[in-house]
C-alpha cells in the first residue's frame, strides 16, 4: 500500500500561486497527483537532493516548505479564512467561525486558538478582520460591487458594521477609502 506523499506549502493564497508552484515543479521533473492552495501531492516520494531542490525554488517564489506539524496547522487555518473570504464562504456559512475552522481542521478550536496567537502573535479573529479589510479595500479599488454589496459578500451583518470595522482599522470610511484607492499601496494577503 502506498503512503501518500504530500509537501505543505506556507503563502500560497491564490490561484496564481498554484500555477507558479506547478510550474517550478515541472521545471524540476517532479510529478504531482493535485497542487492546491498549501498543498502539493507527488506521485512517489522524493530524494533529500530533490526536496532541497523544491525548497529553493518554493524559496525563490516567496513559498517556504512546511516540515513541522504546528506551522502545518497554521497554514492550513490560514488558507481556511483566506479562501472563505475570497470565495465569499462566510455570507453563506450558517455556523461560526471556530465551529468552521474545528470542523475542517478536525481539533479542538481552543488548542488551535492558542497556537495560532502564540506562533502569529495575533489572534484567529484578528487574522480575520485583517484579511477582511484588504478584501475590502481590493474590491473597493475594483470598483464594480457597492459597499453595500461587499458588506453582503463578506458576511457583515450590515452596511453599517462594515464601515464601523472598516474606519477602526484605517482611519477612514470606505467611502472616503474609495476616493484615494488608486494612491494606496495595499497589502499583500500573505504579509498580514
Amino acid at each position: 500500500m502506498n503512503k501518500e506523499i504530500i509537501l505543505h506549502i506556507k503563502n500560497m493564497v491564490c490561484p496564481r500561486c498554484i500555477k507558479v508552484v506547478t510550474d517550478e515543479l515541472t521545471e524540476l521533473g517532479i510529478n504531482t497527483i493535485n497542487v492546491s492552495l498549501g498543498k502539493v501531492q507527488l506521485t512517489a516520494p522524493v530524494s533529500n537532493e530533490s526536496l532541497f531542490e523544491i525548497k529553493k525554488a518554493l524559496e525563490k517564489n516567496g513559498f517556504e516548505l512546511l516540515d513541522d506539524k504546528k506551522s502545518k496547522v497554521i497554514e492550513q487555518i490560514k488558507i481556511l479564512i483566506i479562501e472563505g473570504i475570497r470565495d465569499g464562504k462566510f455570507s453563506e456559512m450558517h455556523i461560526n467561525l471556530s465551529q468552521y475552522i474545528n470542523d475542517q481542521v478536525q481539533m479542538e478550536y481552543s488548542y488551535l486558538s492558542n497556537l495560532f496567537s502564540s506562533v502569529e502573535g495575533k489572534t484567529i479573529e484578528r487574522f480575520v478582520i485583517l484579511q477582511k479589510i484588504e478584501r475590502i479595500k481590493e474590491l473597493i479599488s475594483y470598483d464594480e460591487l457597492s459597499i453595500k454589496e461587499i458588506a453582503g459578500l463578506l458576511g457583515y451583518s450590515s452596511l453599517q458594521a462594515l464601515s464601523n470595522q472598516f474606519k477602526k482599522e484605517t482611519g477612514m470610511n470606505p467611502r472616503d477609502f474609495k476616493k484615494i484607492s488608486a494612491d494606496v499601496t495595499r497589502n499583500p494577503i500573505n504579509d498580514i
